[in-house]
């Protein structure tokens, strides 16, 4: 990770962007790389990394997210092609289906989402409304998933399983203001 390198390319543009210690980076606004469609490109092989993006409201608690930044996460996730790799043609079809920012709002969406560390467990509350995610949620539902060993390879998710979690994204009785809440397999 202390390797990688990227830039923003176009058709004349051409930049760094910085990635500092947590291994993350901002891209910057630029309207040259806008108007030109620029990409974001690492100096990696294609297919072995991976990035998401990362919205996070101001003042929050430590081990604290909010719902709403998550719904903001997974529409950008969507419309930027940040999720799993197809393992086929027919799954790339589908996927095509589902591929949209729209795909959020959705009852279920299975969107994977990724904690800091290993997860324990994760709670929603919104007032006096609590729900602590069921195990199916998490760990990229591997405890309910035979054939997770096949599909890993095809999911970005693959070396960071104890990480990830659903969230009912589609689900307004959830407010965009309801914390999410981590409980971590350390703790600090």
């Amino acid at each position: 990770m202390n390797t990688i390198t990227l830039a923003v390319i176009g058709d004349t543009v051409d930049f760094v962007v910085p990635i500092d210690v947590s291994h993350t980076f901002a891209l910057p606004r630029n309207a040259l790389a806008l108007l030109e469609g620029a990409q974001v490109v690492p100096n990696r092989r294609a297919l072995s990394m991976t990035w998401r993006t990362d919205i996070r409201t101001p003042g929050l608690p430590p081990d604290t997210r909010r719902l709403g930044d998550l719904r903001l996460e997974c529409k950008v996730g969507m419309e930027a092609g940040l999720i799993s790799n197809s393992r086929s043609l027919i799954g790339g079809l589908v996927g095509a289906l589902f591929d949209t920012p729209a795909y959020c709002d959705k009852p279920a969406p299975q969107y994977l989402f990724f904690a800091d560390r290993p997860l324990f467990s994760v709670t929603l509350l919104a007032g006096e409304r609590r729900q602590v995610l069921s195990i199916d949620k998490l760990y990229a539902n591997a405890s309910d998933d035979a054939s997770l060993h096949d599909t890993l390879p095809y999911c970005d998710c693959e070396v960071l399983v104890d990480r990830t979690y659903v969230l009912p994204l589609g689900d307004r009785t959830w407010p965009d203001d309801t914390l999410v809440l981590f409980e971590y397999m350390d703790v600090e």
